[in-house]
């Protein structure tokens, strides 16, 4: 009983079979077959009845035989405008879409070609012709999506290359600059630019320049580098890139190199930041593109960043931690001899002044008391050496580094001696390691300590200087009685703090040289350029 209903549908009323007998309706007239079959059945039915007629009846009537080849010859006219409008209308476009849409399977869209004439498949044209456009726009965003996504797996791998070798080279051993100036070529290769500069932030607070690379990518050091004599043309970017504020053709003809304006070129800044310190900076000079807008470039640079900030922050403590060992092993060994010698010499000093106060000096010759005053002379001298040494042994180098350290040291000896000392300096970042900087200023104290000795000066000058290319130059020069230099070794023992900056200065790579008159002063003079060694 449950099936009676469609039972009944299925006898009586089929509503598919109505919208195909509907379909069949409108191909015939969309196809303009309904004259043709009219009068191909009318003709028929017309021939089939005089020729029935003529041979049931036998009728012999002439017209009766003219009607009958004219019904005939209309049907056969009939059914060749019909097979025509047939092959035009279905067949023919039957054809074509079959083949347009073997190509559409075979995803070659491009192939198929629809025209205007499609027949009775005029809906169905167009409707293919829409799937087409679209299987065509999804394959294009297909491929661009597969080339953006390649793309970007590409970077990705780049970007963990970049990452490992940044984490790598934090524990490789080697140079500060050295590390820098590596990543500046990558950089700048990785985001296309132009040129790119690395600068560090000095102990002061200011952006030291450590390199650049310009168009000819060739990386170029603060040494290597010479001021850019700027026209109105724009400022310097690096040695052979400049920004232009007129127009670039004309600044380009005037200076010789290639030139670029505001227009054409943005900065893209890499801090190096370590704790929210930032010791650094990479600036890459771009082409306005958009590249800032980038987000996966502009966090991968942060990343690099990152991790180069980490090295940098790295290499400061190594730094710290070298100088602060250095200034613990001095200071121990000036407790060492503190506890030890000095207390000695400090026991010896008080035992001979005890022996002068129980002596009666009336009743001791004179060559006795002279040679009593004598030992208390020489005990009190090598007290004196003694305290200098432990001072000198007691590092004067802190955190601020050698114009700190000079400075201390100068200020002391006026302090000790009362003689008037200057010390003057025109430097901004110095670039000497903790080592190089302890000989130098061993050099200073070691000829204060000469000038306390024998010069008999009144005014003392202390001048550090930042030679070009990256050399330093320390003068000493005092009022004093001076000596002749050129007998500085004419007897043992004499002049032999002189040997001793000698020694010091070879040792450090430096040349020392020392200019002297009897009654001119003396001049010492101290030049060191860590490149040349």
């Amino acid at each position: 009983m449950k099936n009676l209903p469609a039972a009944r549908n299925f006898l009586f009323h089929d509503p598919d079979e109505a919208i195909v007998n509907q379909r069949i309706k409108q191909i015939i007239l969309s196809a303009r077959l309904v004259w043709p079959l009219t009068l191909l059945i009318s003709g028929l039915l017309l021939s089939a009845f005089l020729l029935i007629t003529t041979f049931v009846l036998e009728f012999q009537i002439l017209h009766w035989r003219q009607l009958l080849i004219f019904f005939s010859l209309l049907s056969l006219l009939s059914f060749f405008i019909a097979f025509w409008r047939f092959y035009q209308q279905l067949l023919k476009p039957m054809a074509k879409l079959e083949s347009s849409v073997a190509h559409v399977c075979q995803g070659e869209s491009d192939d198929i070609s629809l025209s205007e004439n499609m027949g009775i498949f005029d809906g169905m044209a167009r409707d293919l012709g829409s799937i087409n456009e679209e299987l065509i726009d999804l394959y294009e965003d297909m491929d661009v999506r597969v080339a953006r996504q390649t793309t970007r797996l590409a970077q990705k791998t780049a970007s963990l290359k970049i990452l490992y070798d940044v984490a790598a080279t934090i524990n490789e051993s080697g140079t500060l600059e050295e590390m820098l100036l590596r990543f500046l070529r990558v950089l700048k290769e990785m985001v296309n630019g132009k040129a790119a500069i690395v600068r560090l932030t000095t102990e002061n607070g200011q952006m030291k320049l450590i390199g650049s690379i310009g168009l000819e990518n060739t990386v170029l050091t603060e040494e290597q580098m010479f001021p850019v004599q700027l026209c109105v043309c724009g400022t310097a970017l690096t040695p052979g890139d400049i920004l232009c504020e007129k127009d670039p053709a004309y600044c380009s003809r005037v200076n010789g190199r290639k030139m670029f304006s505001n227009d054409e070129i943005e900065v893209v800044s890499v801090p190096l930041e370590y704790h929210d310190e930032l010791l650094g900076n990479y600036s890459i000079f771009v082409e306005k593109s958009g590249i800032t807008e980038r987000e996966d470039i502009m966090e991968l640079l942060a990343t690099i960043g990152s991790h180069l900030g980490m090295a940098v922050a790295k290499h400061h403590s190594d730094e710290n931690a070298h100088r602060l060992s250095i200034v613990e092993e001095r200071s121990s060994f000036a407790h060492e001899l503190h506890d030890s010698l000095a207390q000695t010499l400090a026991s010896l000093r008080f035992q001979v002044r005890m022996m002068e106060d129980s002596l009666d000096k009336t009743q001791l010759s004179e060559n006795a008391v002279h040679d009593l005053e004598r030992i208390r002379n020489g005990l009190d001298e090598a007290h004196v050496e003694l305290r200098e040494l432990l001072n000198n042994f007691r590092a004067p180098l802190d955190e601020r580094g050698l114009v700190s350290g000079l400075e201390k040291v100068s200020e002391r000896f006026e302090h000790e001696t009362g003689i008037h000392t200057f010390f003057q300096h025109n430097c901004q970042v110095i670039n000497l390691t903790v080592s190089e900087q302890m000989q130098i200023v061993r050099i200073l104290q070691e000829s204060l300590a000469n000038i306390r000795k024998h010069a008999q000066a009144q005014i003392v000058r202390v001048l550090l200087t930042c030679v070009p290319k990256n050399g330093y130059r320390i003068l000493v020069e005092d009022d004093g009685v001076g000596f002749t230099y050129s007998d500085k070794d004419g007897k043992p023992g004499e002049h032999i703090g002189l040997s001793i900056m000698e020694e010091r200065a070879l040792k450090l790579g430096g040349e020392i040289r020392i200019e002297s008159e009897p009654g001119e002063g003396t001049r010492i003079e101290l030049i060191y350029n860590p490149r040349m060694n």
